[in-house]
This record gives structure tokens, C-alpha cells and sequence, in this order.
């Protein structure tokens, strides 16, 4: 019953879409019918609006945090089960038929609140590659990637599953992305402002 509240809660929690409510509430319309059609906050800047895109970022990354950190208090030992629950709910969202986000803030946000030293190096490592490439989705494939191999760097080898899983999860979301780099068709970071969906 414990593990099964946990990941009730952490679910919920992470299933608040932060994008698709920020812009809908901001007039701007379905977040889904711009750019990538995504809801996270890269789509969320092709709108224009830098305020509502790094308060999407932070909310999305922020909800990764509260769950961990609620599962720590609500249901100790339950913080790693806790964190995948909430990174598949703002993936898998049940509000939005299952079609949410793809998942970087949200795993930034978990493994912060599971390791600091591990979600911190991930920040430095998206925004250097952020800052080199131009490419978000590039920026956060390599952050991502990098993961397994910070956390046993760190000396948390129990989070190395969840961070495999993180791997594996936050790639698939990136397929199309992968097939735009490759092609080199994927938008730049600020670019394709009001852009029409991208196939």
C-alpha cells in the first residue's frame, strides 16, 4: 500500500500539464496545435513568450521535486518509485489521453531531489550543450545520456535503474527530434515563433 500511494500521488502529481494549462489560461490557445505540438517549454517559447516558457520549465521540473520529496516524507523509501511515477505522468498524462510531454524537465526535477550533485551536473551539462548546439533536444539527449554515468560517478548506484529507465523513456519521446537532427530540419532553440505544427 505504500508503494501504491506513492505512486498514485507522484503520478498525479506529474500528470499536471504545466504547458498546456500556462498557454491555454494565457489565451494563446492549444499548445498542441504550435510548433512540435508538444507541451514542455521549448514548445512553449515558439509561442513568444520567454515568461511562460521558463515558468513551464520550472513547474514541470518543480512537480519532479515535490513528488520525491512528498514520497520522502508520506511514504519513506519510496523516493526512486516515486520519481519514475511522476516523470511517466507528465509523459503519459491521463488528462491528456496519455500525450504528454517528453520528460527532461521532469527527470531533471526527480533526480535533484534524489541526488543534487547528479541534477545539478545535469543543468550544467544541458545548458553547455544548449549553449554550443542551439538545439534543445540535443542539449537534453546528452544530458540525459549521461545520467548512468554521473550517478555511479557520484556514488549513487541505486539510482542507476531509474536513470537507465530515464534513458530509455526520454529517447523514445525524442524520435522525431532525432530524425530532424540527422536531417538537419530541427529547429533551433527560439526559433519557428507561432510555427505551424512540425510533422
Amino acid at each position: 500500500m505504500t508503494f501504491l500511494g506513492a505512486i498514485i500521488l507522484s503520478y498525479l502529481l506529474g500528470s499536471i500539464p504545466s504547458g498546456f494549462l500556462l498557454t491555454k489560461y494565457a489565451g494563446l490557445g492549444d499548445i498542441r496545435g504550435i510548433g512540435s505540438g508538444n507541451i514542455g517549454a521549448t514548445n512553449v517559447l515558439r509561442t513568444g513568450r520567454r515568461g511562460l516558457a521558463a515558468l513551464t520549465l520550472l513547474l514541470d521540473g518543480g512537480k519532479g521535486v515535490v513528488a520525491v520529496l512528498l514520497a520522502r516524507k508520506l511514504f519513506a523509501g519510496t523516493e526512486t518509485v516515486a520519481a519514475f511515477a511522476a516523470l511517466l505522468g507528465h509523459m503519459y498524462p491521463v488528462w491528456l489521453r496519455g500525450k504528454g510531454g517528453k520528460g527532461v524537465a521532469t527527470a531533471i526535477g526527480v533526480m535533484t531531489a534524489l541526488s543534487w550533485p547528479t541534477g545539478l551536473t545535469m543543468i550544467i551539462v544541458w545548458l553547455l550543450a544548449a549553449l554550443y548546439w542551439h538545439y534543445s533536444s540535443l542539449a537534453a539527449l546528452v544530458a540525459i545520456s549521461l545520467t548512468p554515468f554521473l550517478a555511479i560517478a557520484l556514488g549513487r548506484t541505486d539510482l542507476l535503474w531509474l536513470t537507465v529507465v530515464m534513458v530509455f523513456l526520454v529517447t523514445a519521446k525524442h524520435i522525431a527530434n532525432i530524425r530532424r537532427l540527422l536531417k538537419h530540419t530541427e529547429p533551433k532553440i527560439g526559433e519557428d515563433k507561432n510555427a505551424a505544427p512540425v510533422a
